[in-house]
C-alpha cells in the first residue's frame, strides 16, 4: 500500500507515523474529478467576481475591453498550467506551491514559498469576511429591518467555516458544489437575459477589440482581473486526497482555468451588452458594486435580484470555506516537514482533516475581524471604511502573494526537469513555463507599482508599500528560516517538499538503526 493511503494507520508497513489516533497523511480517495473541481472552483467565487471585481475594473480603470483581458489572462494561466500540471504528476504534496518550488529551487526557497503561501491564502480568506459581514448586515437591514453590526455575521461565519473545516473533505465538496452550481446558474441566466435584451447598441463585440486595451491602466486592470482566477492553482493542494492525483489534478486544473476564462469573458461581455459599450464605464461608476443588481432588476425583476443578493453572500461563504481548506492543508504540510510545530502535521479523528491547521486559520480570521471591529468603533468619516478596507487590503495582499508564487513555480518547473535530464523531452512545457513566468512577473510588478490604486489609497500613503511589504517580509523570514534549518537541522531541511516520501525515508532510517 502506498504512503499516500489513509487506511494504513495500524499497518506496520505503512510508513506513516501516528499519534493518539492522528495520522500524518491526509486521507486518500476522498475526492474524484467532480469533488476536486467543485472545491477548486468555489474559491474563484464567480458571483463575487461578476458583482464585485468586474464593476470595479470598469469603474476604476475605465477599460471597456475587460472581456478581452480575461481571454489574455486565460491564455497566460493555461501556459502556466502546462508545466505546473506536468510537475503535479511527480509531486503529490498538500503544500503544492512550496513543495514544487522546493523540489526545483531547493529547500531554502521552499521554506520561503511556504510562508508566503500561508500568509497569502490567509489574507485572501480573511479579507472576504469584511465584505461578507457588510453584505449580510445589509440583508438584515433591508429584509428584516434589523441593524446588525457587520462583525457579528463575520464572526459567526468564521465559526461555521471552522467547524466545516474539521469535517471530511468530501462533505465540504458537497457544500461547495451546491452553492457554486446555483450561483453560476443565476449568472448564466443574467448573461442570457442581457443577450436577449441588449442596450441600444445591440450585441456589440466592441469589448473584444484590442483597441479597448490602450492606455496606462491596462497593467493595473490585469492586477484586478487576475485575482478573479485565484483558486484554479489549488488543485494540487488536494492531491493526497484523490485516488489518482497524476490524472485528476492536471485534468481539474485545465477544466478550471478554461472554464473560468470562458465564464468570466462571456459574463463581463454580457455586462457591456446590457449597459452598452459606450455606457458601461459611466454606469459602473454610478452603480459601483450594485451594477449587476441594477442590470438584473431591469431585465429579470426584483425577486430574481433579491435571490441574487442572497447567492452573492453564499458564494462568498463558499470562497471562504475553500480558502480555509487550503490554508489548513498548507499548515499541515508545513508541520509535517518541520516548518511549523509538529502538531500541525497531524490529521484529526475519523474525518482525516488537518484539524490543527483548521484551528489556526479560524483563530487568525477571528483575531483580524475583531481588530477591524474595534477600528469600526472609531469614527473615520466613512462607516464602511474598516469593512471595505479589510476586503481590499487583505484581498490584494493575498493576490500579490499568489502571483509571486506562480512566477516562482514557473521557474521551478524549468529547473526541476532540467536537473532530471528531461529538458529535451519536456522542451515545449519548459518554454510555456518561461513565458508564463515572465508574464506573471510583469503582472506582479504592476501590482506593486499600482498598489495604491488597487487598495484605494493615495500614492503618498504608507499603505502602498506597507501592505505589499507583508509579502516581502514573509519571503525574507521564510528564507531566513530555510537558511537556519540548512545549517542547524540539515535533515529537516532535506525533508522540505518531500511530503509522504519523507516518512518512507524515516522508516528506512529506523530499519537501518534497528539492524
Amino acid at each position: 500500500m502506498t504512503t499516500g493511503s489513509s487506511h494504513t494507520s495500524t499497518a506496520p508497513d505503512s510508513g506513516i507515523s501516528t499519534f493518539k489516533g492522528q495520522e500524518r497523511a491526509l486521507r486518500a480517495d476522498r475526492l474524484g474529478t467532480g469533488g476536486l473541481l467543485l472545491s477548486v472552483l468555489a474559491a474563484t467565487a464567480p458571483l463575487m467576481v461578476v458583482a464585485g471585481v468586474m464593476p470595479t475594473t470598469f469603474a476604476v480603470m475605465g477599460i471597456v475591453g475587460q472581456p478581452l483581458l480575461f481571454v489574455v489572462l486565460g491564455v497566460v494561466l493555461v501556459l502556466f498550467g502546462i508545466g505546473y500540471a506536468e510537475m503535479s504528476r511527480h509531486v503529490h504534496n498538500a503544500g503544492a506551491f512550496y513543495a514544487y518550488i522546493s523540489r526545483g529551487l531547493g529547500g531554502t526557497a521552499g521554506a520561503a514559498a511556504a510562508l508566503v503561501a500561508l500568509v497569502a491564502y490567509n489574507a485572501l480568506q480573511v479579507g472576504i469576511y469584511g465584505i461578507f459581514g457588510f453584505e449580510v448586515s445589509g440583508l438584515f437591514a433591508t429584509y428584516a429591518e434589523v441593524e446588525v453590526a457587520w462583525w457579528i455575521p463575520a464572526l459567526a461565519a468564521a465559526a461555521v467555516v471552522g467547524a466545516l473545516g474539521w469535517l471530511k473533505i468530501d462533505v465540504n465538496a458537497r457544500v461547495l458544489g451546491v452553492l457554486l452550481i446555483v450561483e453560476v446558474a443565476l449568472v448564466v441566466i443574467f448573461d442570457i437575459a442581457a443577450v436577449a435584451d441588449p442596450a441600444a447598441e445591440g450585441l456589440s463585440l466592441h469589448a473584444f477589440n484590442p483597441d479597448t486595451l490602450s492606455g496606462a491602466g491596462v497593467g493595473t486592470a490585469l492586477c484586478f482581473c487576475i485575482a478573479a482566477f485565484l483558486g484554479f492553482e489549488q488543485a494540487p493542494v488536494y492531491a493526497e486526497e484523490t485516488s489518482r492525483p497524476h490524472v485528476l489534478v492536471p485534468r481539474v486544473m485545465f477544466l478550471a482555468v478554461g472554464g473560468v476564462a470562458v465564464f468570466l469573458a462571456l459574463s463581463s461581455w454580457a455586462l457591456t451588452v446590457a449597459a452598452g459599450p459606450s455606457a458601461i464605464v459611466g454606469t459602473a461608476r454610478e452603480q459601483s458594486a450594485g451594477l449587476l443588481f441594477f442590470l438584473t432588476e431591469e431585465r429579470l425583476g426584483g425577486t430574481f435580484t433579491d435571490v441574487l443578493h442572497i447567492l452573492f453572500v453564499t458564494g462568498m461563504f463558499a470562497a471562504m470555506l475553500s480558502f480555509h481548506n487550503v490554508v489548513a492543508r498548507y499548515a499541515f504540510a508545513m508541520g509535517r516537514e518541520g516548518l511549523l510545530p509538529a502538531a500541525f502535521g497531524r490529521t484529526t479523528g475519523t474525518s482525516g482533516a488537518p484539524g490543527t491547521g483548521s484551528l489556526l486559520q479560524t483563530a487568525v480570521a477571528a483575531v483580524v475581524v475583531i481588530a477591524f471591529a474595534i477600528a469600526d468603533d472609531k469614527p473615520t468619516g466613512d462607516p464602511t471604511a474598516p469593512v471595505l478596507h479589510l476586503f481590499t487590503w487583505f484581498g490584494n495582499v493575498g493576490a500579490l502573494g499568489v502571483i509571486v508564487l506562480m512566477a516562482l513555480a514557473s521557474l521551478s518547473v524549468v529547473v526541476f526537469f532540467a536537473r532530471r535530464g528531461a529538458a529535451g523531452t519536456q522542451a515545449w512545457r519548459l518554454v510555456t513555463s518561461m513565458l508564463a513566468g515572465i508574464a506573471l512577473l510583469v503582472i506582479a510588478g504592476y501590482t506593486v507599482k499600482d498598489f495604491d490604486v488597487l487598495v484605494g489609497t493615495g500614492p503618498d500613503s504608507s499603505l502602498s508599500w506597507l501592505l505589499p511589504g507583508i509579502i516581502a517580509a514573509a519571503l525574507v523570514i521564510g528564507l531566513v528560516q530555510g537558511l537556519l534549518l540548512r545549517s542547524r537541522a540539515p535533515e529537516t531541511h532535506a525533508r522540505i517538499g518531500l511530503g509522504n516520501q519523507a516518512f518512507q525515508l524515516d522508516k528506512a532510517a529506523e530499519a537501518d538503526a534497528g539492524n
